[in-house]
Formats: C-alpha cells, sequence, structure tokens
C-alpha cells in the first residue's frame, strides 16, 4: 500500500467512522434492543474505563439467536423454564435478559466496578417486562453477583453446578483464557452447556482461545445459517460446548494456560470451526468495504443523499467497527 493508498484509506475510514457514530462505542450512553418482543433499553458509561460499560454486537448476535430458535429444541421455552443458567463479563447484561426472557433463572456476574450499571439496566428492563408482559409465569429471573474470575468464594456463593454459562465478547486478551477457564470448570457440572459468542479482533487470541475450547470441551460452532439472517457477521462465532472428561482438565491444572492446552490440536478445532475461520479471514473487511462504498454513494459534493438508502442501527454498528479496525491497520503500517 502506497502513501497515497493509506492517505485515502485513512480518509474514507474517519468519515465512516464518524458520519455513522458507531452505535457499539462507549460514545452511546443508551442502546435500545428489541428481544422477543420487548424492547430493552441498555444504559451506557461514556465516561467509564471499563470495556464492561458498552453494549457489544457479538450480545445482540447471540440474542437473535436465541431469538431465532426458540421455537423449538434446547433453546425453546419449554426446556429453558427453571434452568439456571450464569453470565460471565454481563457487562450492561443483554445476553442474561435473552436467557431469563426464555425461562431460565439467571446469575448476571461481572467485576464490582460495572455492578452498578448492570444492576440499574436490570432493574430497568424487569420493570418494563412485568409492565408489558401478561403472562409473567413463562419469565425466568435475573439477579446480579459480583464474579472476579477464579474467586472460589464468588464461585461457591452461585451454588454451581448451573445448566447453563453464557458469555458474549468477554475475550480480549490471553491473559483472560486461563482464568477463564478455570471458572467455566468450577460452575460446571456434567450437563453444563456453555454457549460463548466472541467478535475476532485478535487472531492470535482467537486461535488460543479455540486450541484452549476444543482441548476441554465438545465443540460446536454454529454456522451463520442458524443464527437471524441480519443480525450476524463473519467476525462473530457462537460455538456451543459442553464437558470433556474433567478428570483430563484436573491433570493439567496445575501449571498455567499454555498446560491447559494440547499442542496438538493447533489447527484442529472440531467440524467446520477452521472453515469459518478462513471465512473471517477472507472477508473481515466486508463490512467496511459495504461501508465505504454507501459513504461513497453520494458523490456529488452536497450534503443531501438524494433519497439513498439509510444504514439501519446494525449496519452501522458494523461498518462503524469496521473503519476503527481500518483505522488501526492503518495507523499500524
Amino acid at each position: 500500500m502506497d502513501i497515497d493508498d493509506v492517505a485515502y484509506h485513512k480518509k474514507n475510514a474517519i468519515k465512516v467512522f464518524f458520519a455513522l457514530n458507531a452505535l457499539n462505542s462507549p460514545h452511546t450512553s443508551a442502546v435500545t434492543v428489541e428481544v422477543l418482543g420487548h424492547h430493552l433499553h441498555f444504559s451506557q458509561d461514556p465516561n467509564s474505563k471499563h470495556l464492561g460499560t458498552t453494549v457489544w454486537d457479538a450480545s445482540m448476535v447471540f440474542v437473535k439467536f436465541l431469538e431465532k430458535n426458540r421455537r423449538k429444541g434446547r433453546f425453546s421455552p419449554s426446556k429453558l423454564k427453571g434452568k439456571r443458567a450464569v453470565e460471565l463479563g454481563a457487562g450492561c447484561g443483554l445476553a442474561g435478559f435473552g436467557m431469563a426472557l426464555l425461562g431460565c433463572d439467571v446469575v448476571a456476574t461481572d467485576q464490582v466496578e460495572v455492578l452498578p450499571l448492570l444492576m440499574r439496566n436490570v432493574e430497568r428492563n424487569i420493570s418494563r417486562v412485568m409492565q408489558a408482559n401478561t403472562d409473567s409465569a413463562s419469565i425466568g429471573s435475573i439477579q446480579v453477583a459480583e464474579l472476579d474470575w477464579g474467586n472460589e468464594e464468588h464461585v461457591k456463593a452461585i451454588d454451581p453446578p448451573v445448566d447453563f454459562i453464557i458469555g458474549t465478547d468477554i475475550v480480549y486478551s490471553e491473559s483472560l483464557l486461563d482464568p477463564l477457564l478455570r471458572t467455566i470448570f468450577a460452575l460446571s457440572g456434567g450437563r453444563t452447556t456453555i454457549l460463548m459468542c466472541s467478535e475476532i479482533r485478535s487472531t492470535s487470541v482467537h486461535e488460543q482461545m479455540l486450541r484452549m475450547w476444543n482441548s476441554n470441551f465438545e465443540v460446536t460452532t454454529v454456522p451463520r445459517s442458524k443464527m437471524d439472517s441480519k443480525y450476524q457477521h463473519p467476525s462473530i462465532q457462537l460455538h456451543v460446548m459442553s464437558m470433556k472428561s474433567r478428570s483430563r482438565f484436573e491433570e493439567n491444572l496445575g501449571g498455567s494456560c499454555g498446560t491447559l492446552v494440547n499442542p496438538e490440536n493447533h489447527g484442529d478445532c472440531g467440524p467446520g470451526a477452521w472453515k469459518e475461520g478462513s471465512e473471517v479471514e477472507g472477508s473481515a473487511d466486508a463490512g467496511l468495504e459495504l461501508g465505504l462504498q454507501l459513504e461513497d454513494e453520494d458523490d456529488d459534493g452536497d450534503d443531501d443523499d438524494n433519497g439513498e438508502r439509510k444504514l439501519d442501527d446494525w449496519e452501522s454498528r458494523r461498518c462503524g467497527s469496521a473503519a476503527a479496525r481500518l483505522l488501526r491497520d492503518v495507523k499500524a503500517s
């Protein structure tokens, strides 16, 4: 990429980033999401330095996946009613609310700094749901608790094992993988289902995460055809997991994160997982290309869009995210 190309792409990335006012950034104070017929309102904290005070896109993909698959199967209300679920790194609480609306009794957990915002979102949306719902018996419950990963007292207070462990966009640093894995095992029993929805921001961290998952769990990568047709993206993956033998985990438990991973599994992440990964690598900038194309469509020099289609909230979020990635890549180059 020569200097002129860098300048061009940087200019357009900045235009997209600011013109779309990327909704998955801490600069937006609130996000409204329709989930299972309920308009849920989640506050964010623009002044917080904690990543958990933002509604990230993976949580939207997750709740819309639940919404699409609620008619039958393991995610139907008849199967989820009364089941216990823990949301790790709940942040603003969107994913946990999705499970609660389908009948689960959810404990939404996070670090103590995030709890005030999380509790405010939970209380506000419980009130909204109760006011709008005529059959409250079909809805589960949601409560908030502190959980630092690896803290035995915090885990014990939840009274494991639980039926479901969920997490959305909670793996963004390699240092988090070991305490997260230990916490999942501490909360799990033989019948626990683990649902992790992640956006790929670092290829190396994502690959390390997949190696860890596949070394310790039976892993299914949910195909995009099973996700909501709109709320999905090549860079966001959902994994449904169940426990392998606990003895295998305990044999490796004494070491660091690296000893929990079987090096022989590198590159072997279950049926279809690396196929999904290749798709991401090949089209991770598809959203950005869309964004730049839409940005450039009205090229007559004025501010009028001439009736051109406006981006909806989800498209804006994805284009904003892609623009941020390009800005990062341009800076790196």
